[in-house]
């Protein structure tokens, strides 16, 4: 399920007059939501059960479990169930919690019925990430090992690579890899080229242990396995190939290689293989999607099995080796070919490992109220296993961050060094957020982290609510036609041409916000900056200041070009002024977007 939106089809379930009433509320929020009928109401929890991907049921729990008890079969195909009482005071997750989306949806019943969410699952009720959360298939003894990690008991994380995994809490022990795998498997020459560290996971034989690899492991009821998207299977085909044959090969060169296919992450292939049916539906019965190159690409890998025959069919000395080595990324030199091509009568497969890579996540937070921070900036916050940013924007949010994560905080002026830090973690392999007020990307962290950022990590950009926006909200609708952005700021860029653009902006009668217009260093700018504005608009255009938008002493000061006190500024503040258009409308500063002008 799409934690992102609600699932696609939510069939809803109500006994009485009350509980139709909220289930049309939720209805009419959501379009893919429906009222199921039935000559019972079991009847229709049964049908929605069938039909829809989760059910919101206005309904006793006590019935609803007697009515779907029987129904049960598989949390990772069942759907989610949230029961919410007849007064809407309180919407349960009842099933599916994580895997089927239950949690994630009950917080959003809750949030349209003005109903408080219930949520029992473990993890969730102390913060920790569940194991069936972090987004890769889970096997094994999972629930025991969810268990012992609740518990305090200790965990052992031995992992084949250096996964960016979210924070774990202190009694989950990453394991190293020289005292922790045994050196009989090491020793066997004719798996020496596959070896890695998960490969020999079954020589650690202490407590409970989570495995991160893609090879397949021995298991017993204390371990659980996490299978990271590591391989790439390269595919080559005739047209017309069958489905079968392309999965029957596959399955057989994973099997024999000791590979597992929950870690596949791709099938990739040729641009002319884009349609071939038999790739296509092998790859939708895995889950994972079909990646193609142009044969250009594909010929400029360097691959151990060329064939002329290949080449002057297609154009490419190599379709599936060279497919998998690029992978979905187009990043060879990240991966190793584990299986060379092999083939059957109409289909050839390869297998390549690609290495895991560090992801950074720049996260703008808002400007200061927790609930202008967007869900994505928690999730990612939450997935995060280091958090870089500076002191006093962490304290914002550390009730947020998951036991365990590691906090690297600094103070004003040190930009470029948690820039620096950000980057040098996720190089390392872990996840990262590197935290900024407002948005990321505006006169905040973005800038300098991806200056450093290069091809050997991910970057994920989260927006942010800005300073900006925050306070053309507090001043009405100042921002609502062309507007411009100036730092008065001379610490990184010269007077000069900060003065070049505020007389653009007042040439261009552009709406012109000023952030860090003054401190006690910088007391003459905005004057300056003003004078250059009044040189270009009327007198009494009008200059809003917010400080601390959307944080404690938020203040609003309205005044005019020839009225505001420039004393009234510091570097808490975002100054507006108005362009020639913008007037005071009942107290609101509103700049008309040109469906009626105001004379």
């Amino acid at each position: 399920m799409n934690h992102e939106n609600p699932p696609a089809r939510i069939g809803l379930v109500a006994a009485t007059a009350a509980g139709r009433r909220h289930a049309h509320t939720v209805a009419a929020a959501w379009p893919h939501a429906r009222l199921v009928q039935g000559e019972s109401v079991a009847d229709a929890l049964r049908t929605a059960w069938v039909e829809c991907d989760a059910v919101v049921a206005f309904l006793a729990t006590g019935a609803v479990v007697r009515i779907l008890a029987p129904l049960l079969a598989d949390k990772r195909s069942d759907p989610a169930v949230v029961v919410v009482d007849e007064a809407a005071r309180h919407a349960v997750a009842l099933l599916g919690g994580h895997v089927g989306g239950g949690n994630d949806l009950a917080e959003r019943v809750g949030a349209l019925l003005d109903a408080r969410p219930v949520i029992t699952t473990a993890t969730d009720t102390v913060g920790l990430p569940g194991l069936d959360t972090l987004g890769w298939p889970v096997q094994g003894a999972v629930a025991a090992v969810s268990r012992a990690i609740l518990d305090g008991e200790p965990v052992q994380l031995v992992a084949d690579a250096d996964w960016p995994l979210p924070a774990l809490p202190p009694n989950v022990h990453p394991q190293p890899i020289a005292t922790n795998i045994g050196a009989d498997r090491a020793d066997r020459a004719d798996r020496a080229d596959r070896a890695d560290r998960a490969d020999r996971c079954d020589a650690v034989g202490v407590g409970y242990r989570l495995l991160v690899t893609d090879r397949v492991v021995p298991l017993d009821g204390r371990t659980a396995v996490l299978r990271p998207p590591s391989l790439v299977a390269g595919v080559g085909a005739s047209r017309g190939v069958p489905a079968g044959e392309v999965g029957e090969l596959l399955h057989r060169v994973l099997a024999e290689a000791g590979l597992d296919p929950a870690s596949l992450r791709c099938l990739a292939s040729a641009d002319i293989k884009a349609d071939e049916a038999g790739i296509l539906r092998t790859a939708d019965t895995l889950g994972v999607p079909l990646v193609t190159w142009p044969a250009t690409r594909l010929a400029a890998v360097d691959v151990p099995h060329p064939s002329e025959v290949v080449r002057a069919a297609v154009g490419t000395p190599s379709v599936a080796e060279a497919a998998a080595l690029l992978g979905p990324d187009g990043r060879a030199d990240d991966a190793t070919l584990l299986v060379g091509k092999t083939a059957t009568a109409m289909a050839t497969v390869a297998v390549a490992r690609h290495a895991p890579r560090g992801r950074l996540a720049v996260v703008g937070l808002g400007p200061g109220a927790a609930d202008l921070r967007t869900p994505r900036a928690v999730a990612e916050l939450r997935r995060a296993a280091v958090v870089v940013g500076l002191d006093q924007y962490l304290d914002q949010v550390r009730d947020v961050l998951r036991p365990g994560t590691r906090v690297l905080s600094s103070g004003l002026g040190a930009e470029e060094a948690r820039a620096r830090a950000a980057v040098a973690e996720a190089v390392a392999g872990r996840a990262v957020a590197l935290i900024g007020s407002g948005d990321a990307g505006v006169y905040a962290m973005a800038s300098p982290a991806l200056e450093y950022a290069d091809e050997r990590i991910d970057v994920v950009g989260v927006p942010g609510v800005t300073a900006a926006l925050a306070a053309g909200a507090l001043l009405g609708a100042p921002l609502g036609h062309d507007h411009a952005y100036v730092s008065l700021s001379d610490l990184h860029t010269p007077w000069e041409v900060i003065e070049r653009r505020v007389t653009a902006a007042a040439e261009g009668d552009f709406v012109t916000l000023f952030y860090n217009p003054r401190s006690r260093a910088r007391d003459w700018q905005l004057g300056k900056a003003l004078g250059i504005l009044a040189a270009h608009r009327p007198p009494d255009t009008p200059v809003g200041v917010v400080r601390n938008a959307s944080r404690p002493g938020e203040r609003v000061h309205l005044a005019t070009l020839t009225t505001l006190d420039p004393a009234v500024v510091d570097m808490y503040s975002v100054v507006v002024v108005g362009s020639s258009d913008t007037r005071l409308v009942a107290g609101r500063m509103v700049t008309p977007r040109g469906y009626r002008w105001r004379s």
